[in-house]
């Protein structure tokens, strides 16, 4: 199995005068383990050029979110034409919106500038609890934003709440994910984290090809988990831009995440629920330890 590092040195070979350029509209983490902040990490790990729009500025760390500040609509607007009128966006990751003037803004303005790749991921509860969409904001982003989507990446929790059902074992989420495609017309990575289970089996439809497939990864024993759902969904977003099929992109953002993690299994960054080692691979000795991890 190619590491990711094998993956860019590859790639560099390759390369051309640009690098896949990919934009970012989320939230902020000032502590660097989850949203925008994880997301230009990812981005960047990954191969791709990260550029970035704040919607929405969170005071949050390993333990909590303590505050949330609205940024003016103008501003965000602002953001958006400054990017997208002067770099070539190849795809765009969507996280935390936070309200339904925000997502009304992104929504018209992804119709307008019409990014050939979107992938969202809905954030909805903070891994510590914190609400991070307004519950009456749940509809417009289903309405507005999961059919612009080229794939959508909900856990299992943000299923339950838009689909309004429980989801307790494998066989509820193939049906939760087949039930989310067919509703919104939208290719779904299913996340199955939550799941009590010895495998983190995720469940991805791939609505062009009517094709179910199951995505199992031994569950690793760690607390360090802080950003995963920002970090998947970027990595999925930086491989489409470079110009990966949906599946294939999934695969190997699933690899690159959870090398991530085992990376970072044994650190401690933080009081609460550390993040994950975006650039593992800058280090040889943790590399080897990628290394033998894949034997």
């Amino acid at each position: 199995m190619m590491t990711d590092y094998a993956y860019l040195r590859n790639r560099s070979t390759k390369m051309h005068a640009s690098l896949a350029q990919v934009v970012t509209m989320a939230g902020t983490d000032p502590s660097g383990g989850a949203g925008i902040q994880a997301d230009i990490k990812t981005i960047s790990a990954t191969g791709s050029f990260a550029a970035s729009i704040i919607t929405v500025l969170v005071a949050q760390n390993t333990q909590l979110v303590t505050a949330i500040q609205e940024i003016p609509l103008p501003f965000i607007q602002q953001q958006i034409d400054a990017v997208f009128n002067d770099l070539s966006v190849d795809a765009v990751k969507l996280g935390m919106l936070y309200h339904e003037d925000i997502i009304h803004c992104v929504s018209r303005n992804l119709k307008k500038y019409s990014p050939r790749t979107i992938v969202l991921d809905p954030v909805m509860v903070s891994q510590t609890g914190h609400t991070l969409l307004k519950p009456q904001a749940i509809r417009a982003l289903v309405d507005e934003l999961f059919p612009l989507a080229t794939l959508i990446t909900p856990n299992i929790p943000e299923a339950e709440s838009i689909l309004k059902c429980k989801i307790t074992d494998e066989s509820s989420m193939h049906e939760a994910t087949y039930e989310l495609a067919t509703r919104y017309h939208v290719s779904v990575l299913l996340k199955g984290g939550h799941l009590n289970t010895i495998h983190a089996s995720d469940i991805f439809y791939d609505l062009s090809q009517k094709k179910f497939t199951v995505l199992k990864t031994l569950r690793i024993n760690t607390q360090n988990t802080h950003g995963t759902g920002c970090t998947l969904s970027a990595a999925i977003a930086s491989y489409l831009a470079q110009g990966e099929s949906l599946a294939h992109a999934i695969e190997l953002a699933k690899r690159y995440l959870t090398q991530c993690i085992l990376a970072a299994k044994n650190l401690k960054l933080g009081q609460g629920q550390g993040p994950v080692d975006h650039f593992y691979f800058l280090d040889s000795s943790r590399l080897n330890l990628i290394k033998d991890k894949e034997k």
